[in-house]
């Protein structure tokens, strides 16, 4: 990862605001600019050229760590909490300066009110705190090769457990006893962990959305939705697939097919200069044209990377041009509401001519045996 580059161009951004200084505080921004993975940090950023434009400050857990991951920024090892004795440098370093004026910008989703009140009390003077727009999280809407590769691995690695879902998936058998066999064999094929908390959503439970798997047990027949992801070298995955057990009645295939064709015309429309809005309402038509449209009740997609919900997010509305070397999840869905639940998802792409799919593409129903 090219590190250095990253911080260079978030200080030309930078420049281009009113801010002479940027505290990053929200963790994958802070890994994302250094590579630095610990769990307390800050780093301070600047345009002003005097060999400190980037200081990252942690605590003592991590002296030996963060100079075996950091090569692009001074370290600062405190005895307080790292976003505390960045603002307190900085404000030494305007006193050495004799300068009054100074304008700080934070990233004001990872500050509670609390702590920017504290920041702006060190600083004082004409100092100013003000809430940065997503300069971080804007670079990190395009991949770059590097971060592809690594996404395209814990693509391959997520898509292999669908296997051991498969084959622990059996009436009876309760959702959390296949999450734990998914989760295991995750670990055991070298994950740092699960993307987020594994859903394993059977039966009527299979219409829950977000349905983490519970004690429940798999009936003798309906569909069983399977959403998780692995986390690899710090970049997720995700992947949904919907299974059904015992034999599907027509109306459940006619069901699942028209969330297949959603899923295939939203992944169509990928490609360079289209609005994510414009994917999403491709998936939409779809499902309105099959009378489904109500049952639909989230966004298509959304981009991910260091973490499982990054920009874009692809929904109604969302004005956000699609460029090359975005990575976004494709996942319509529809969901009666105790009755059952379908889910397909991808992870995709887009390219300089269109997009590619990074998920094994197998997606016609599976159906289990009712045994």
């Amino acid at each position: 990862m090219d590190h250095v580059a990253r911080v260079r161009r978030l200080q030309g951004a930078l420049s281009e605001t009113n801010l002479d200084f940027l505290l990053v505080t929200h963790l994958p921004n802070v890994r994302y600019l250094t590579g630095f993975t610990g769990s307390a940090a800050a780093l301070l950023v600047g345009t002003h050229g005097d060999g400190e434009d980037a200081t990252l400050f942690t605590d003592g857990r991590y002296i030996t760590q963060v100079k075996e991951e950091v090569a692009n920024a001074r370290i600062v090892i405190g005895i307080k909490s790292p976003t505390v004795t960045a603002v307190e440098s900085l404000a030494a370093r305007r006193k050495r300066s004799g300068s009054e004026r100074l304008s700080l910008g934070i990233e004001p989703e990872s500050l509670s009110a609390g702590a920017r009140d504290r920041l702006a009390s060190a600083l004082r003077g004409k100092a100013r705190v003000h809430s940065a727009p997503p300069l971080v999280e804007r670079a990190r809407m395009v991949k770059d090769a590097d971060e592809i590769r690594l996404i395209r691995k814990a693509v391959a690695l997520g898509a292999s457990l669908f296997r051991v879902a498969c084959a622990k998936i059996r009436p009876g058998v309760r959702e959390v006893e296949v999450a734990a066999a998914i989760e295991y064999e995750a670990r055991s094929k070298g994950a740092e962990g699960m993307s987020f908390s594994t859903i394993l959503a059977a039966g009527a439970r299979s219409a829950v959305v977000h349905g983490r798997a519970s004690a429940a047990r798999i009936p003798r027949r309906g569909f069983v939705v399977c959403d998780f992801g692995v986390i690899l070298a710090g970049y997720c995955s995700d992947r949904t697939r919907t299974v059904h057990v015992g034999r599907p009645s027509q109306e459940a295939c006619t069901f699942y097919a028209a969330v297949l064709e959603a899923q295939r015309a939203a992944i169509a429309a990928v490609r360079p200069g289209v609005t994510a809005a414009d994917v999403d309402e491709a998936a939409r038509r779809v499902l309105r044209k099959a009378k489904l449209a109500r049952y639909f009740t989230h966004s298509t997609g959304h981009g991910l990377g260091l973490e499982i919900h990054e920009a874009p997010r692809l929904a109604a509305g969302q004005v956000q041009k699609l460029e090359p070397g975005m990575v976004v999840t494709i996942e319509p869905g529809a969901y009666v509401p105790g009755k059952w639940g379908v889910r397909i998802e991808d992870v995709v792409v887009v390219t300089a001519s269109g997009s590619e799919v990074l998920t094994p593409a197998d997606k016609d129903l599976v159906v289990m045996d009712a045994v």
